[in-house]
């Protein structure tokens, strides 16, 4: 069984020497986080739970510059960021799908 929760950050960043994205602006990132397990006839996880444990990861990149904490954030090196994160928290195996605006992303 797959549970999932979406969240949103709004992020700057900039692409150094990327002729389109190399000065600085910003997205709204979508943030989809799922989790596989067994739900045994009831909760494989209450979802109150998977928010807090989505939101905490986040809550420090909101309104933040992505360049802070990446020396290069592509879609892909911030999704691998979050999964890094989201690993401290999650005794699940999951599955996070980060949205750079609409039509593009990145999952691991």
């Amino acid at each position: 069984m797959r549970l999932g929760v979406t969240e949103y950050i709004d992020c700057a960043h900039h692409l150094p020497g990327h002729p389109k994205c190399g000065q600085l602006h910003g997205h709204t990132y979508q943030v989809d986080v799922s989790i596989e397990g067994d739900h045994a006839g009831g909760m494989l996880l209450d979802f109150a739970d998977l928010k807090k444990a989505v939101r905490d990861a986040l809550s420090e990149y909101d309104h933040k510059d992505w360049n802070t904490f990446l020396k290069y954030p592509t879609v892909e090196n911030i999704c691998e960021l979050i999964h890094g994160r989201l690993k401290e928290k999650m005794a699940y195996p999951f599955h996070v799908r980060v949205w750079e605006g609409q039509g593009k992303w990145a999952e691991i």
